[in-house]
């Protein structure tokens, strides 16, 4: 063989297939990169699947359901300053009921008389903010907390009820001689004097047990029927009118009912009622004789139906059994929720009132 000379030629087209099975999961690895971001993107759709089932069953506030009001609603929204897309509408579609707002002003009014019945004296004329007109011919100063509140339940209960008042009158002789009679025995057994109030708070009781409409209440489309009788007895402060309320009426004795609103009179004035005293009263007496009112028209207190008015007793020349006499007459005023109680059914409240003073022997007397 020569120098120089081509002994083999070597064919490198071929290689083994254990290089060519190392080369095949090179080539599939970008794909494989590629795929796995998939599973998560399916776990994430099936969890906003699951979510939005889930919100599906609960009422949204929408846009159209904020927007569109009832006139009703959108009267007290503006009235209690309300922001209609905060509150979470029952009514068909997501909207706002008239009950829906008034639940949510119920509320925050609720947390704003806790905070009035716990003020002490920063809430005294004195220590309001005064800022006087620049030529001294009148002061601004700051309404109180419970003044401010009580405005807005006035407002409320003239907007939001059918108001109407019937009146008569009372001859107060008998009750005014039983007090006169029993007024030593009653203040040496019971430790308190037997008063004009309690009489008419057993009165009304009587009366609403013969007009049971009076003592319930108008609540959205329903009317609640009350079994109960807590009377609630307008007491009059520095700071403004305050309505505690007397549980179970029907079950105190005239010494109990005495006691009972003595204690709040004498709580109400030192600012030291809480806010359970003030609520969950079904119907009201207000006593506006004290002041020497002669004849007026009581305003409900919200959401009760029915409000007495007392006056001040004056002698007066009436005819009895077709004579002139003078007797001391009262007159009494009802205001009732036209909505819920008729002008019968009012009269004939009054008038089992009425029939209770003047004959108190119809009254359950324990003394």
């Amino acid at each position: 063989m020569k120098i120089g000379e081509v002994v083999a030629i070597i064919d490198d087209s071929k290689r083994p297939t254990a290089e060519k099975k190392e080369e095949k999961p090179k080539k599939k690895e970008p794909e494989e990169k590629k795929k796995e971001p998939e599973p998560d993107k399916k776990t994430a759709e099936e969890k906003a699947a699951v979510a939005a089932g889930a919100d599906r069953g609960k009422p949204q506030p929408t846009a159209a359901a904020t927007t569109a009001l009832s006139p009703a609603v959108r009267r007290i929204v503006e009235e209690e300053k309300l922001e209609p897309e905060k509150i979470r509408g029952t009514g068909e579609g997501g909207r706002l009921t008239k009950g829906d707002v008034l639940a949510v002003a119920q509320k925050r009014d609720k947390a704003d008389l806790s905070a009035v019945v716990s003020a002490k004296a920063e809430e005294k004329i004195e220590a309001r903010e005064v800022e006087p007109s620049g030529n001294g011919r009148f002061l601004r100063k700051k309404m109180s907390p419970l003044r401010r509140k009580i405005a807005q339940q006035l407002v409320m209960a003239q907007h939001t009820a059918a108001i109407l008042t019937t009146f008569n009158e009372c001859d107060m002789s008998a009750v005014q001689e039983l007090r006169r009679n029993k007024q030593d025995e009653f203040t040496k057994k019971n430790g308190i004097k037997l008063g004009l109030m309690s009489f008419f708070v057993k009165a009304c009781v009587e009366a609403l047990k013969a007009v049971p409409v009076v003592n319930g209440h108008i609540e959205d489309d329903d009317f609640i029927q009350n079994n109960f009788y807590d009377i609630g007895v307008a007491v009059g402060t520095e700071r403004g009118l305050v309505v505690p309320v007397v549980r179970d009426a029907d079950k105190k004795s005239f010494a109990g009912l005495e006691r009972n609103i003595a204690d709040y009179a004498s709580r109400a004035h030192d600012g030291k009622l809480k806010i359970e005293d003030l609520q969950g009263g079904t119907f009201t007496i207000t006593n506006g004789g004290v002041y020497g009112s002669l004849f007026a028209t009581p305003i409900l207190n919200p959401p009760q139906s029915g409000i007495l008015g007392m006056h001040k007793i004056m002698p007066r020349p009436v005819a009895v059994d077709g004579k002139v006499e003078v007797r001391p007459m009262m007159y009494l005023a009802l205001s009732y929720d036209h909505r819920a109680i008729d002008g019968k059914e009012a009269v004939t409240f009054l008038i089992k009132v009425k029939d209770c003073i003047e004959d108190p022997k119809r009254l359950p007397l324990d003394f």
